[in-house]
């Protein structure tokens, strides 16, 4: 009698790894998340809720006592940083974005996303003393959000719409970090800060003698993020150097480089653990009778809604198309200007970053209005996207087949 031979637990959990890798898979977890929050949030579970999210865990040493929801914001959060960065990294070194003119373009139009936002959200909440602060939660883009939306809906769009997405949206969050550290960093250790530098020049010439050990790499990627958050900096910023710093051209003798063997064993990490449970904690905001009816009048909402529905939306277009104008910049050669309409409405998927900001910037129900502004603009942004990436798809399927071409470009 035979017996069909069961997998063995290494190719399960390599099989598991790979289906996590794939971003309609991410962006389903990390929708499910965000949902399963505010159904917590909502519910009779919502004290038990809050007080997981609240649990202060750690030592008191070096300001390590966090609670689980600043764990999740502070330090899963580089996690997801550090696989942008790496991913960023290598586009930028061996990629599409390796030309100069190629480059540009996600650059020009990600700081277009960032003015344009800002200033839409300030005109809409002027006057109201809230303004100071709304400003700047419309300005990043999620970027784990904003890639599982194109790879759901996304599948006829030419691969360089993927590669303008994530450039546009790493540069966003790191304007939006940039913001964070200038705005919202209440004190700065200098001794922390030039700590952070030495073991990061540590890390780069490691990897610049071909030290492969993750026995030095790991100790010495927690004191970077350790020292980072110590500065007052906020500790995102150190999964970002660290990318940036990994090597991405592979030695004849490797199989694979330092930053392609990193991505893609962490990927799943970040997929699966990481920016899924920062969504956990971050997304679950109490929308009762009293919070609805404001969603609709609040000035504070309706400058989140309008900076990041519109104010995106225009500001990434309108940046991008400039700059190819003025030949500052040049579009891929696959991607015409509908396609960069269509993947600049992700844009307005704000999400991680932004419900980070608003907790930063913003205190008690105005926090809590801001935060629900963002997940309404997300999800009209994605909905609204996901049409416009369903017509190119199909637009672009036709052109493939022959039977007429896509449209003006």
């Amino acid at each position: 009698m035979s017996h069909r031979r069961r997998p063995s637990a290494p190719k399960v959990l390599t099989e598991f790894a790979r289906y996590l890798r794939t971003e309609t898979v991410g962006g389903m977890v990390l929708l499910g998340a965000a949902a399963l929050a505010l159904v917590l949030a909502n519910s009779p579970l919502s004290d038990f809720y809050t007080g997981v999210r609240d649990t202060v865990i750690g030592p008191h040493l070096l300001h390590l006592d966090l609670t689980v929801g600043e764990w999740a914001k502070d330090g899963l959060l580089a996690i997801f940083f550090f696989v942008a960065g790496l991913e960023l990294k290598r586009e930028l070194v061996l990629g599409e974005l390796s030309d100069f003119k190629s480059a540009l373009l996600p650059v020009i139009a990600a700081v277009g996303g960032m003015v344009v936002p800002a200033l839409v959200a300030l005109s809409v909440a002027w006057g109201d003393p809230r303004a100071e602060a709304v400003w700047a939660v419309p300005v990043a883009t999620d970027i784990a959000f904003a890639l599982g939306v194109l790879a759901l809906t996304g599948s006829g769009m030419p691969s360089s719409a993927r590669v303008f997405l994530l450039s546009l949206a790493v540069v966003d969050d790191l304007g939006a970090i940039l913001l964070i550290a200038i705005l919202f960093t209440s004190s700065f250790n200098l001794v922390a800060a030039g700590v952070a530098a030495v073991l990061l020049a540590g890390y780069w010439y490691l990897q610049r003698r071909r030290v492969t050990s993750a026995w030095l790499y790991v100790p010495l990627a927690v004191a970077v993020w350790v020292a980072v958050h110590s500065s007052g900096v906020h500790a995102t910023v150190a999964g970002v150097a660290l990318a940036l710093l990994t090597r991405v051209r592979k030695d004849p003798y490797e199989k694979e480089a330092p930053a392609l063997r990193l991505e893609h064993r962490l990927q799943p990490w970040s997929a699966a653990v990481a920016v899924p449970v920062f969504a956990l904690f971050a997304a679950g905001v109490p929308v009762g009778a009293d919070a609805l009816g404001k969603l609709t009048s609040d000035r504070l909402v309706l400058a989140v809604l309008a900076g990041l529905v519109v104010g995106k939306f225009v500001g990434i277009t309108g940046a991008a198309l400039l700059a190819v104008r003025l030949k500052v910049a040049a579009l891929p050669a696959d991607l015409g200007k509908r396609d960069l309409a269509a993947v600049a409405m992700l844009g307005g998927v704000g999400f991680t970053v932004s419900l980070l900001i608003a907790e930063l910037s913003l205190s008690g129900a105005d926090a809590e209005l801001a935060k629900a502004g963002v997940l309404i603009a997300s999800m009209v942004a994605s909905l609204v996207a996901a049409a416009l990436l369903i017509g190119r798809g199909r637009a672009h399927r036709r052109n493939a087949a022959g039977d007429r071409p896509p449209g003006p470009p």
